[in-house]
């Protein structure tokens, strides 16, 4: 692996850490907002969770 390639690599790790961290602190947020609405949310957290880490993955490989 060349040094662009790692850099490249830890720039994603770095996106998706930043992103899914974002993601479950508005979730938490929302939550505590509205407490009747926490499955809905949680469900939702963990979907688009799913997707950024999924993406960072695929991105990771392509690198």
């Amino acid at each position: 692996m060349q040094i662009p390639a790692i850099v490249g690599a830890g720039l994603i790790v770095i996106g998706a850490g930043f992103g899914i961290g974002k993601i479950g602190s508005s979730a938490m947020e929302g939550i505590a907002r509205n407490p009747e609405a926490a499955n809905k949310i949680q469900t939702a957290m963990l979907i688009a969770a799913a997707l950024i880490e999924g993406i960072g993955f695929a991105a990771l490989f392509a690198v």
